[in-house]
């Protein structure tokens, strides 16, 4: 299992930004490849230090940094971070290129071989880094799409998922297999049919019960998280390098 703690990333004007850190626990020797982990609408919670754990024992080097800690109301953080999303620019991307470099810096990173995976509104995050930083390969899971190819000029190789039951976002997973065909990037996109939004993160309360039964039937779907992170495995190994994988649970 992989050892995850709580950091800070230096940010501008001498602000932090709080964020998850996790290793691998086996001993290496040669620096590793490392992910940075976007959280999705709900934000840094203790679903995304699952996830993040989760993206370490793959063998990475995994960092979740939190897009809500500028000053203000957390209201207005989801504001300001969604617009960023939707003009493709803001706080948020400068925030994430401080968490990139943040990562890069660290001894048992190899800053060369660098991914990216996001959730909800992390995914969409991810696939536009990846069309502006240096990263290997990007992760999408059932994030928002522009609707042209010219904002994902000189992406990496893309894996996407999509919940086939997810009545608003699966039209957008269908649109980023065009749109990457168009540009011929390297991808691996698949509509889980029986799975809904955000089927790989494990909501409770409230939040679960009300998007189970939404047009985006929101839901964790075992066999196509673990689905997901089996094709996660294998894209990053082609893309970033290979590295020791143990077994998770």
């Amino acid at each position: 299992m992989a050892t995850i703690e709580d950091v800070t990333i230096p940010l501008d004007k001498g602000l932090e930004m709080r964020a998850f850190l996790a290793c691998p626990e086996e001993p290496r020797s040669q620096p590793r490849p490392a992910i940075i982990v976007i959280h999705e609408l709900l934000g840094l919670n203790d679903d995304i230090r699952r996830l993040t754990a989760r993206a370490a024992d793959l063998g990475y080097v995994a960092l979740a940094p939190n897009l809500y800690e500028r000053p203000g109301p957390k209201l207005w953080c989801v504001v300001r971070t969604l617009t960023a999303l939707r003009r493709g620019e803001g706080r948020a991307f400068a925030d994430l290129e401080a968490a990139r470099r943040w990562l890069g810096a660290r001894p048992e990173v190899d800053a060369a071989r660098m991914g990216v995976i996001g959730f909800c509104m992390g995914g969409g995050f991810a696939l536009l880094l990846a069309a502006r930083a240096p990263l290997g390969a990007a992760a999408v899971f059932y994030g928002d799409v522009p609707k042209s190819s010219e904002r994902l000029a000189g992406v990496c190789p893309v894996i996407a998922g999509y919940g086939g039951r997810d009545r608003i976002f699966a039209l957008q997973g269908r649109r980023l297999e065009k749109l990457l065909s168009d540009l011929d990037v390297v991808r691996d996109i698949r509509i889980y049919e029986s799975a809904g939004h955000s089927y790989m993160n494990r909501h409770t309360g409230l939040i679960a019960r009300l998007g189970a039964i939404g047009p985006m039937k929101v839901g964790y779907n075992p066999e196509a998280a673990e689905d997901s992170w089996r094709r996660i495995g294998a894209f990053f190994a082609e893309h970033l390098g290979e590295v020791s994988r143990p077994s998770s649970d």
